[in-house]
């Protein structure tokens, strides 16, 4: 494991300097929670394909479906990589965070700044543009997960989002910008 420095907007929850987040296979971040709020239709889903074929999913359930199939492709695939279900999103440079941050307010989604943050655990690279809509084929999730994880070349040719998922020991350097909440 390397120690590393990068930049995290802080949302949802409020962050100090000073503040030790563990993500690990223990202490899972707020993407697990939603995912397995969604459990009980994600398996009625997969027991019964065919009764959602002409349903238009939730937003939740479509992330409920990718998350864990992206989770099943790593853990029998790619363990060495962070869990997006235990992982903390961050990015190398304080604009690239600056412009998540603004992703993130225009969707509504609480954000109260930007953290520098001092990762002690693994680091995984990924593209965005590669995250996908879960849908009711099992298969076509777990082919879509393991273009994810490949983390190859865009097929067409468009530059990645870079996401970067960390895990460990993450501490809170300092927080270089503070955002209102309710931008």
């Amino acid at each position: 494991m390397e120690e590393n420095i990068y930049y995290h907007v802080i949302s949802d929850i409020p962050k100090t300097a000073g503040e030790h987040i563990i993500l690990d296979d223990k202490h899972p971040n707020g993407v697990h929670k939603r995912v397995y709020e969604q459990m009980a239709v994600v398996e009625d889903i997969y027991k019964n394909p065919q009764k959602y074929r002409n349903t238009e999913l939730s937003h939740s359930v479509d992330v409920a479906l990718r998350e864990l199939a992206l989770e099943k492709v790593r853990k029998e695939k790619y363990p060495q990589y962070p869990s997006r279900m235990a992982a903390l999103y961050v990015s190398k440079t304080f604009k690239e965070a600056e412009q998540w941050g603004d992703y993130f307010a225009k969707l509504g989604r609480p954000t109260y700044g930007i953290a520098k943050i001092r990762v002690n655990g693994n680091i995984f690279e990924g593209d965005a543009y590669k995250c996908f809509d879960g849908c009711v084929d099992e298969t076509e999730n777990i082919r879509m997960a393991e273009i994810y994880w490949l983390n190859g070349p865009n097929e067409d040719g468009r530059e990645p989002i870079v996401e970067i998922l960390a895990d460990g020991d993450i501490e809170v350097v300092e927080i270089v910008k503070e955002i209102n909440a309710n931008i």
